[in-house]
C-alpha cells in the first residue's frame, strides 16, 4: 500500500478533490480491474478509450482518475481527479512505484525480434539456472522460475502489461530471484508497458514481417522495436541482420552475435560438419553440443550466450551447461508413431515458416509434409509468402484455418494459395484444421515428416466472436495413435487419396 500523495510526488500533475493521504491499492487502466482504494488510469488504447471506462471504474471503487485530456470529466465528491501530460507513461512509472520499483532489485534480459524470443528467453533461464543463478522467464508461457510454472494469474500476451509485469516482477524478487528473462513484442513496446522498467541488456534477434497491420504499416513497427535500444542499459545485436543494426541507431552494442566474423566482443557459431556447433568470441573457440536443431536455433543459442557473456558470465562455463537446452513447449515439438515424425512448431512468419522447414529438410529421410494456415485480421502481405515458403520446402502442403478471427477462412487460404501457385508441392485446402492434420498424418507412410505449424503452443482456436478449446500436439498424437490402432487392427495403412495437384474440401473455394 502507498499513499496517493506519494505516488504522486515525483511526477508532473494537477489534482483537485478527493483525499491525497488515501492509501492506494492498486493501479491500473482496466475498469474491470479496478477495486476499492485503486487509482484508474483513463489511457487512449489501441482500439478504445479509457474515458468510456471511468463509470466502472468509479462504480468499483476507484480513489483517483487519471488522465491526459486538457478539460477532465467531473467526478464525485471524494475521487481525485488527477491530469498528466501523458497517461500511458504515467501508467507505466505509477505501476513500477506501487510495486516499490522492483525491477531495479533485478537483472532483467529484455529480448525482442519477429521470431525466438520465447526460445531465447527459455535458453537465458536454463543456462541462468544451469550456472546455480536463481532467475524466472516471463512471456508468451507465462512466468516461470527455475524451469517451473509460477502460481500467478497473468493475460496471455508476450509483453505483460505494467500493472501485472510490475505485480511479477515484485513478487520473483521476494522469491529470492536475481536475474529475470523476458520477452519484448513491438506491442508491448509501442504500448510503452516496458517504460520506467529497469532493463539492463536489450537483446536484439531479427527483424522480420509481422504486425504490420497492427502498427500501421512497417515503418511504424520498426520504431516499435527500436525502443528498447532506448531504453536498455546495454544492447546485444544480431549483427547478421541489417535491419536490425539500422533501427538500434548509433549505440555502440556491448556484444553482438552471428554466424560471420567479428572482433573481440563477437560470439560466431557455425556447425563444425560434425554435428556439433562451434562457438568462437576472439582467439577462443569452444565446440558445444546441444540438443536443440536447426539454424535458427544456433542463432538463438548464439543471442543467449552474448546476452549472458556480456552480465559477466564467462564462456567456458556456458559452454559446459549447453547440454540443459530444450525447446519451449510448441517450439519443433514432437510426436512420432506408425515410422512417422511429427513437429509442432509456433512459425507464423514467413522467416520462421523457413527456418522451420530448412531444419526439418536436414532431417527428413522420406517426404516433407506441411499443415498450416495463417490468421485472420493481421498481416495479409504475409500470407503469399508463407505459401510460397512451404510450397517450396515441402513435398505436400495443408492449407487450413489458424485463428480466422473475424476472416472467412476461405479468404485467408485463397491469399496463401496465390504464393504456392508456381511451386512443386502437392497442394490441399481444408478449412478444418482438425481435419487438415488428420489428413496429412493418414497422408504420410513411414520416413516422412509432417510439420504443423502457426500455433504451437496455443490452446484456442480463435473463429468470429468465440473460441474453441484446440490443441495442434494433442490432435497430432490423437490422430497418430488412432492411425497406428487402425494399422495394426487392418495389417495395413490407412491413406488419403487424392488426384489433383490443388485439392479443395468445397468449403467456399473455387
Amino acid at each position: 500500500m502507498i499513499e496517493l500523495c506519494e505516488l504522486l510526488k515525483n511526477w508532473p500533475c494537477t489534482a483537485k478533490g478527493g483525499d491525497f493521504r488515501a492509501l492506494v491499492s492498486g493501479v491500473t487502466d482496466h475498469s474491470a480491474e479496478v477495486i476499492p482504494g485503486s487509482v484508474f488510469v483513463a489511457r487512449k488504447g489501441r482500439s478504445a478509450s479509457g474515458l468510456d471506462h471511468i463509470q466502472e471504474a468509479l462504480h468499483n471503487g476507484a480513489v483517483a482518475v487519471v488522465t491526459d485530456i486538457s478539460r477532465p470529466p467531473a467526478l464525485p465528491q471524494g475521487v481525485s481527479a488527477i491530469s498528466v501530460p501523458d497517461a500511458a507513461d504515467f501508467l507505466a512509472y505509477a505501476c513500477s512505484a506501487f510495486y516499490g520499483h522492483p525491477s531495479r532489485e533485478l537483472t532483467v534480459f529484455a529480448v525482442t525480434g519477429t521470431n525466438g524470443k520465447t526460445t531465447t528467453t527459455r535458453f537465458i533461464g536454463q543456462l541462468l539456472k544451469a550456472c546455480g543463478i536463481r532467475a524466472a522467464v516471463i512471456g508468451t508461457l507465462g512466468v516461470w522460475i527455475d524451469g517451473r510454472k509460477a502460481p500467478l494469474q497473468t493475460p496471455p500476451m508476450t509483453t505483460l502489461p505494467p500493472a501485472h509485469l510490475h505485480r511479477v516482477l515484485r513478487y520473483c524478487a521476494d522469491e529470492g530471484v536475481t536475474h529475470i528473462a523476458m520477452e519484448a513484442s513491438s506491442l508491448g513496446l509501442s504500448g510503452r508497458r516496458l517504460d520506467h522498467c529497469s532493463i539492463d541488456y536489450g537483446i536484439f534477434l531479427n527483424i522480420g514481417t509481422d504486425h504490420h497491420a497492427e502498427h500501421g504499416g512497417e515503418e511504424a513497427y520498426l520504431r516499435a522495436k527500436g525502443r528498447l535500444s532506448g531504453l536498455a542499459g546495454k544492447i546485444i545485436l544480431n549483427a547478421d541482420d541489417p535491419a536490425v543494426l539500422s533501427i538500434t541507431g548509433n549505440r555502440r552494442p556491448v556484444m553482438t552475435f552471428g554466424e560471420r566474423h567479428g572482433g573481440d566482443t563477437h560470439l560466431r557459431i557455425d556447425d563444425d560438419g560434425k554435428g556439433d556447433w562451434v562457438l568462437a568470441a576472439g582467439d577462443a573457440l569452444t565446440v558445444i553440443r546441444t540438443p536443440v536443431e536447426g539454424r535458427h536455433n544456433r542463432l538463438n543459442v548464439a543471442a543467449a550466450f552474448a546476452s549472458l557473456m556480456a552480465a559477466g558470465f564467462n564462456m567456458s562455463e556456458l559452454c559446459r551447461n549447453a547440454s540443459c537446452l530444450s525447446l519451449p513447449e510448441g517450439r519443433m515439438q514432437e510426436a512420432e508413431g506408425a515410422g512417422i515424425r511429427v513437429f509442432v512448431d509456433y512459425a507464423h512468419t514467413p522467416d520462421a515458416l523457413e527456418a522451420v522447414l530448412s531444419a526439418l529438410s536436414s532431417l527428413c529421410t522420406g517426404r516433407l509434409i506441411s499443415v498450416f494456415g495463417c490468421g485472420g485480421d493481421r498481416d495479409r502481405e504475409k500470407r503469399p509468402q508463407m505459401g510460397r515458403v512451404a510450397g517450396e520446402y515441402s513435398d505436400s502442403v495443408w492449407v487450413t484455418s489458424d485463428n480466422p478471427r473475424s476472416e472467412e477462412p476461405a479468404r485467408i487460404i485463397s491469399d496463401i494459395m496465390a504464393g504456392l501457385e508456381n511451386t512443386p508441392a502437392f497442394v490441399r485446402a481444408e478449412t478444418d484444421r482438425e481435419r487438415a492434420i488428420r489428413g496429412a498424418i493418414y497422408e504420410a507412410e513411414p520416413g516422412d515428416i509432417v510439420l504443423i505449424a502457426g500455433k504451437g503452443h496455443e490452446e484456442i482456436q480463435i473463429s468470429k466472436s468465440s473460441s474453441r478449446p484446440f490443441s495442434d500436439f494433442r490432435t497430432a498424437l490423437h490422430f497418430l495413435g488412432e492411425r497406428e490402432a487402425e494399422s495394426g487392427a487392418s495389417g495395413g495403412d490407412s491413406r488419403v487419396q487424392t488426384t489433383d495437384r490443388f485439392w479443395y474440401d468445397g468449403s467456399g473455394m473455387e
